[in-house]
């Protein structure tokens, strides 16, 4: 503890050393560090240009909780309509036209990872090392995407494991995120001397500061265009194989050009003749469809005289669709400019909500006047701005409420499963965890405590499948994922690519 006496006399010596300054000519009178010096030397017309253009680059930006929130709202959303989708097939994916819940899925995926782009390569000491973590991310994407989703992996319901290199998935959601993220990131990175060093004043400079970004967006808008309308797609077929190792193949009638239905599209057409038509998703949405099923909405039997393609594959995460999506990410990327370069909150939104109403009534337009119709498997121009709209008014939303006016801990959770989005998704969305609970059984496979919980706490106790079942969903997956991503963060636990 410091003794009183001695702090008297320094603070005496103190004040004499201050009154003897006080004497001194006037040259020497005041002592003003460096950052006061310039701040003297500016001028009031240097000072009013620094205020009209705002530096492109920034040294420091505050962390912004709407991201992680938003980036869980995802992975929850994914969750809910894809274990609980069966159950109420309004929230699946729509059989074509029209969006449903779980058709902002994908979209609002590649939304979050523009902005992340924009944040975490704002400053590029080297070019050439960004370029090797983009490329690195890439391969850890599609490395895991091909392995969850090709058909290694039969998690949650079956216990066995391999796939058929015959009939491997090559496309799923982390194939298409790695193709976006790829080449966002990378126009990023390779802009970053061609940019000015300062933003003119006026609401469209941040357009025209990042123009090589919206000009690979409209590169990937003319190719998807182009193709979809222009190309000819002739006769295809497709091969099934019954219980009994019977196959029989079957022919769609198509020899058309820019048809939009699920038949005779270039985008299934594409992936066909590049992928080949064995490595297609064999269970399509469309099977949804009143033609084929007497279930519409919801999934059943194939109806008797239902059309031949009904029965046949797509692939809802193919190349051309994946072209187009390449436009979500850059819209995305834009909002998180955006959040770089305006650090008011009123300009912030009014860039974001004025950007995300015309994506919205553009698309409504498009949709409703039959030109282009919202169609998440096509990946159609108007989905593509409904679903941005969309993501730029519920980000706006979380920025409000959770950023502006502080209210995080209703939306703590969200951010928590945003932090470990990855970890997440793999343990939940692609039910690893319930896969390895399922693993241990009791005498029958259909006898696990995943299996036990569903049915006798949920199921039997509110006497409905589809009630039980939605909210299992919500409290043993959603709820439980949340408490595991904050047990996570508490520790500092990440698991990030």
């Amino acid at each position: 503890m410091a003794d009183p006496g001695k702090m008297e006399e320094g603070l005496a010596h103190h004040a004499e050393v201050v009154h003897q300054d006080k004497h001194k000519n006037d040259q020497n009178s005041i002592i003003i560090d460096k950052e006061k010096q310039e701040k003297v030397a500016t001028t009031p017309q240097v000072e009013e240009q620094n205020l009209e253009h705002q530096p492109l680059v920034k040294q420091k930006t505050k962390r912004v909780a709407t991201l992680d929130a938003f980036r869980g709202l995802t992975i929850v959303l994914m969750i809910l309509v894809d274990d609980a989708g069966g159950a109420y097939p309004k929230i699946d994916h729509s059989p074509w036209n029209g969006c449903t819940l779980a058709d902002f899925v994908m979209p609002f995926f590649l939304f979050i990872v523009g902005v992340a782009i924009a944040l975490a390569l704002k400053k590029i000491p080297k070019i050439n090392d960004a370029i090797r973590k983009i490329c690195l991310r890439t391969l850890k994407l599609l490395f895991w995407g091909i392995l969850l989703q090709g058909g290694y992996s039969h998690a949650p319901s079956d216990l066995v494991y391999g796939v058929d290199m015959k009939k491997i998935r090559w496309c799923g959601i982390l194939q298409r995120i790695a193709l976006v993220y790829f080449i966002v990131a990378l126009i990023e990175t390779l802009t970053t001397k061609r940019r000015p060093t300062v933003l003119e004043p006026g609401h469209l400079s941040i357009f025209t500061a990042y123009r090589w970004q919206w000009i690979g967006g409209f590169v990937a808008f003319i190719i998807y265009m182009t193709t979809t309308y222009g190309l000819y797609v002739p006769d295809w077929s497709f091969v099934l194989h019954g219980d009994n190792n019977e196959s029989t193949r079957y022919t769609v009638k198509c020899g058309m050009r820019g048809h939009l239905g699920p038949a005779c599209n270039a985008v299934g057409y594409v992936d066909r003749q590049v992928w080949g038509v064995n490595h297609l998703y064999a269970y399509p949405v469309w099977q949804r469809l009143k033609a084929c099923t007497a279930s519409a909405p919801g999934s059943g039997p194939l109806r008797e005289n239902a059309p031949v393609w009904c029965q046949g594959p797509f692939e809802p995460e193919g190349l051309l669709s994946t072209i187009l999506a390449i436009l979500s990410g850059t819209i995305g990327i834009h909002y998180g400019h955006v959040l770089i370069h305006f650090k008011g909150h009123s300009e912030r939104l009014k860039q974001w909500v004025s950007m995300a109403l015309v994506l919205l009534i553009v698309a409504i337009i498009l949709h409703f006047t039959d030109a282009i119709p919202i169609n998440k498997q096509l990946y159609s121009f108007s989905y593509t701005c409904f679903t941005a709209g969309a993501a730029g008014i519920v980000f706006s939303a979380f920025y409000i409420v959770i950023d502006v006016w502080g209210i995080r801990t209703p939306f703590l959770f969200l951010e928590w499963i945003g932090m470990n989005a990855m970890l997440i998704y793999v343990l939940g969305a692609q039910g690893i965890l319930p896969a390895f609970v399922n693993g241990w059984y009791y005498k029958s496979t259909d006898n696990t405590l995943v299996y036990w919980i569903q049915n006798h706490v949920f199921i039997n106790v509110w006497h409905s499948q589809r009630l039980g079942t939605l909210l299992y969903v919500i409290f043993a997956e959603i709820v439980f994922y949340g408490v595991l991503a904050g047990i996570l963060h508490k520790f500092r636990i990440y698991w990030k690519l």
